[in-house]
């Protein structure tokens, strides 16, 4: 031992050689050496030496740096060249059993084990105390990052493993009450671990001390159940019973052979299912598809043949309860497998430690069954062929949690037709499915109502059933994954004064909520964490980049971000979402799940030096700056081909990135309702990060799609941000043009006093600017805006000169050929309500002449309508009905669906005129229809006031009457002062009708009030 350093990690890190400690260097140095410590006899990628050196978002000579601590550990450990080799992409510690204390330990237990098999209890127990005495205080003491830490916690778990094996030898062997004191201090210090409490119950209940073991269960059940809300577990249970009855002595886990039973009697089965959730709700399909008996209708495709043994492989992202799920399914499967249920956790993603080796777990699997130890063949293909053949003919169960790959299971699999196997990994295993005929069954996140089923089941419905949309508003912070959410039921049990209110307005803050979802060592980050240092470098680094998308994103918008080509950044998306780190809800468009985004976001500030945490903000602005530049490119492109009358302010934008197909109009409008989710959040993005340029020019694409799909909510959101870039950026035109898009949706929106002010101050702007289009534009919204708010006068006269300056019927010089047709239009409706129905007729006319041949199809449609409206206010219903019909014909329901709305409704009352009353019923209800789905306040007013009518004529004044109060009730919550008036003519329309003349009289007195202020004239109110 004095020719070669031994390495300690059972404690702080420690080399020495020939008894004296050798220092390694910084912390680099250590970090890296404790990694390949851990790992002894395998290649440690870089990679993975870098997030254990940095944790995450290391410098750019991150690489090179770790080169330079290999080569000084080198330096530093004596023989170091030999014991710290080179390995293809990484680095490899060669170094004996002897040398590693953890390799000895490792060694210990299974030897341990090894006597333990033949009933050597104490040779068994001695190997223990040996491997114990290894241990020289908390493993890998001091700050080493999550990497560390999360080795550290699991090689505690192993310590404690052995520590409670060693004392279940010691009770077989007799010791009992000298064990009291040694079991009480564990206990203190692990309170929660039943393992101990059972033993100290049983070394008290042997020393004769039976009244303090069973206040020892009772103290142990109500911490339980006050810090996890749980009963204590069947093993604890039934040694609490046997102790209550003063029946047989209890057994410990371990004890010395017994004779064989001369009755005759089988064995039990064997049986390692851990225990079930009490508590366990949702998955009810996925249940039922793990739970079918042979014979049973499956659920989904069964790639087991007749007499094949069926496999089901159940992946999901980490927290999503793959292992809750198995073990659920595997106790109500026990039943039709007699002879064993085989539970085996293959630590696939266990940190600082390698995947089970199947030959090891194979050991394990047949000495459940049976076969003694010194059978047991040494290879893989010897032991797997060994199982096999101890299963023919047997029905057995076989849960194999948390694998890495398929190769790990194949070895594993049983041959026998009787058999099944349930299967868990962070991964889809896609080589096992496709080629060893597995089903898979991959788990979604929870839907609402299982989530706020699983938080009932776990608080009580006394709890959650006094704020219902707290339950759900937590729910949904929680992103619907159980881990998350018991997780956070766990901490409101915990804290009984909180409300499920105050847990939710907790997690409220998203820069916050991985650390609020954190209870124990259990922890979504963590889950997450595990997933992610599996990845190499290129996926860390893409999922990092995705993190500062919020909404999803597709291939070529991937490539935009990555800096790479479409085919590339699909096969990373595609690798990152077998790993469960990334969602694909709908074909070609991925997201990352809320709480792996917030993770993805905090990698590159958390844990991390300032240059550190700099460079990656700047490659992560970089390639911000990508992804937004490639989709003004885009979505200009695919506006430009869906909407090619649309004036645009700039040249298209070069494209950054290969465009997707957009395979003409109807590809391009795809396009841009696809991305909407993903455009909305970068503009929102590129404003806050002062991109306001580029904010603009993808404001006004997306303005002109929104506005045409009647999306006013969205539409007001970009207006607005519009505004604010293009007054951060000192663009005075963008910020005119800015104000006019947001006094449109403003005025559709029913909020006319701030649609005035954008719509006054874009005039001012455009008056400063030259702009003769810009205040042309402005007065029309201004006229616009006031005729709503029932000044009239003063409309006319704003319309009468924006007409006039976009060369409409007034005369002027026309600016280009099209403009003015709106204005025109709405023109025609204000001299239509102020009696100068030549003058509407005349406006109306010129508005569709301008718009045939030239502008949008909505923009034609709105003037014929208009023209249809005065025709009929004329009388005139065969001519209303020509100009209606075309603007009917002309619609599509895609493109501003609210004015298709008033087309429809108009259509309906033109037919009801001439008597055709199936068709007009047949447009009435298409109408509403259309409001319902799409319209704002001010259009559904217009549309239910006319349909109100037309249901008054019809002989239904009641349902007149809802239509028409519905119509008020919008008027005026917006003060739409002319819709207002109409309404309350309509209502006393409908009560005379139903006989009620004081209510008529009463509306018609409020009604004639509106209609003075407005300065409607008494032949053109409606009644």
């Amino acid at each position: 031992m004095g020719e070669q350093p031994e390495f300690g990690v059972l404690g702080p890190l420690e080399v020495r050689f020939g008894g004296v400690g050798l220092r390694v260097g910084g912390p680099i140095p250590t970090r890296v050496l404790t990694v390949l410590l851990l790992s002894p006899g395998r290649t440690v990628p870089v990679g993975r030496l870098v997030a254990a050196a940095w944790e995450e978002e290391p410098p750019a000579t991150a690489a090179h740096q770790i080169r330079k601590a290999v080569a000084e550990l080198r330096q530093r450990i004596p023989g170091g060249p030999a014991l710290l080799l080179t390995d293809g992409p990484g680095y490899r510690a060669e170094i004996g059993q002897e040398q590693l204390d953890l390799s000895r330990f490792t060694l210990l237990l299974r030897q341990s084990r090894a006597a333990l098999d033949t009933d050597r209890l104490s040779e068994a127990a001695d190997h223990l105390r040996a491997a114990l005495a290894l241990w020289r205080g908390p493993v890998l003491a001091g700050h080493g990052g999550s990497v560390i830490a999360a080795a550290s916690a699991v090689l505690e778990e192993r310590r404690l493993a052995a520590v409670g094996q060693l004392l279940d030898l010691r009770l077989a062997l007799g010791e009992s009450g000298q064990l009291v004191h040694e079991l009480r201090e564990l206990c203190t210090d692990h309170p929660l671990r039943e393992t101990f409490r059972g033993q100290l119950m049983l070394a008290l209940h042997r020393s004769g001390r039976r009244a303090e073991a069973l206040a020892e269960y009772a103290t142990t059940r109500a911490l339980l159940v006050e810090e996890l809300g749980v009963e204590p577990g069947q093993q604890l249970s039934r040694l609490h019973q046997s102790i209550l009855r003063g029946g047989p002595e209890p057994t410990g886990a371990v004890r010395a052979a017994e004779p064989a039973p001369v009755t005759g009697a089988a064995a039990p089965a064997p049986c390692t299912l851990p225990y079930d959730l009490a508590d366990f709700t949702g998955r009810e399909a996925e249940l039922a598809r793990l739970t079918e008996r042979p014979g049973e209708a499956l659920t989904g495709p069964s790639a087991a043949g007749p007499g094949a043994v069926r496999i089901l492989v159940v992946d999901g992202m980490g927290g999503s309860g793959k292992t809750a799920l198995v073990v659920r399914a595997a106790h109500r499967l026990a039943p039709d497998f007699p002879d064993g249920q085989f539970y085996s956790d293959l630590r696939g993603f266990a940190p600082g430690e390698r995947p089970c080796d199947p030959v090891a777990v194979l050991g394990t699997l047949l000495r459940c069954l049976g076969v003694p130890g010194e059978r047991l063949p040494e290879g893989l293909a010897g032991r797997s062929a060994l199982w096999r053949s101890a299963l023919t003919g047997r029905r057995v169960l076989l849960v194999l949690d948390n694998a890495a790959d398929a190769a790990q299971v194949r070895p594993l699999l049983p041959a026998s037709a009787g058999c099944r196997v349930l299967v868990t990994s962070r991964r889809r295993l896609v080589g096992l499915d496709g080629l060893d005929g597995a089903e898979a069954v991959s788990l979604d996140l929870l839907t609402p109502e299982q989530s706020a089923g699983l938080l009932t089941a776990t608080l009580g419905t006394a709890r959650t059933g006094q704020d219902p949309d707290a339950v759900r508003e937590l729910a949904e912070r929680c992103g619907h994954l159980p881990l998350a959410l018991r997780i956070a039921a766990a901490r409101l049990r915990n804290r009984p004064l909180w409300t499920v209110r105050h847990f939710a307005d907790r997690l409220a803050d998203e820069s916050r909520r991985l650390d609020e979802l954190r209870s124990g060592d259990r922890s979504v980050e963590l889950a997450v964490r595990l997933s992610y240092q599996e990845l190499g470098d290129r996926h860390r680094r893409a999922l990092r980049l995705l993190g500062r998308c919020t909404g999803g994103i597709d291939v070529h918008g991937a490539a935009a971000l990555f800096g790479l080509g479409p085919q590339q950044a699909e096969d990373l998306l595609e690798q990152l979402m077998d790993s469960h780190l990334v969602e694909q809800h709908e074909l070609g468009r991925y997201a990352l799940h809320d709480l792996v985004r917030q993770f993805a976001r905090r990698l590159s500030t958390r844990d991390q030096g300032a240059e550190a945490a700099s460079e990656a903000e700047a490659e992560a602005d970089v390639a911000f700056e990508r992804l937004l530049d490639y989709y003004v490119a885009a979505t200009e492109t695919a506006c430009r081909v869906r909407y090619p009358d649309h004036a645009w302010s700039t040249p298209t934008a070069p494209s950054v990135a290969a465009l997707p197909d957009l395979a003409g109009p109807d590809g391009a409008e795809e396009y841009l309702d696809s991305e909407q989710n993903a455009l909305l959040p970068a503009l929102e993005q590129a404003v806050r990060l002062g991109h306001h340029q580029r904010a603009g020019r993808l404001a006004e694409s997306l303005v002109l799609h929104l506005g045409s799909r009647s999306r006013h909510a969205d539409h007001h959101l970009v207006a607005a941000l519009a505004v604010e870039a293009a007054r951060r950026a000192g663009d005075r035109q963008r910020l005119r043009l800015g104000l006019e898009d947001l006094a449109v949706v403003l005025r559709r929106l029913g909020r006319f006093p701030e649609g005035v002010r954008a719509a006054t101050e874009a005039l001012d702007l455009a008056g400063e600017l030259g702009e003769v289009t810009g205040q042309a534009a402005a007065l029309h919204q201004l006229g616009l805006l006031r005729g709503c708010e029932g000044r009239l006068t003063e409309a006319l006269e704003l319309l009468e000169r924006a007409v006039a300056l976009f060369g409409g019927p007034e005369g002027g010089a026309a600016v280009t050929p099209g403009q003015g047709h709106g204005a025109g239009a709405d023109l025609a409706a204000v001299r239509r309500w102020l009696g100068d129905l030549p003058g509407a007729v005349s406006a109306a006319e010129r508005a569709v002449r301008l718009t045939r041949g030239f502008g949008p199809a909505a923009e034609e449609i709105a003037a014929l309508t208009e023209l249809a409206r005065t025709r009929l206010a004329r009388g005139e219903s065969a001519a209303a009905r020509q100009a209606v019909d075309r603007a009917v014909e002309r619609g599509d329901e895609r493109h501003r669906p609210e004015d298709l709305a008033l087309a429809h409704a108009v259509a309906a009352e033109v037919h009801q005129r001439l008597g055709q009353t199936a068709q007009a019923a047949a447009f009435a209800g298409r109408a509403e229809a259309l409001i319902r789905e799409h319209a704002g306040p001010v259009r559904s007013a217009t549309v239910e006031n006319l349909l109100g009518a037309l249901e008054r004529r019809g002989g239904s004044p009641r349902r007149a009457l809802a239509l028409h109060r519905s119509a008020l009730t919008r008027a005026e919550a917006t003060g739409h002062r002319l819709e207002a008036a109409n309404a309350r003519a309509g209502l006393a329309a409908a009560w005379r009708l139903l006989g009620d003349h004081s209510r008529a009289a009463a509306e018609l007195r409020l009604a004639d009030a509106l209609f003075d202020a407005i300065g409607v004239p008494e032949r053109r109110r409606a009644a």
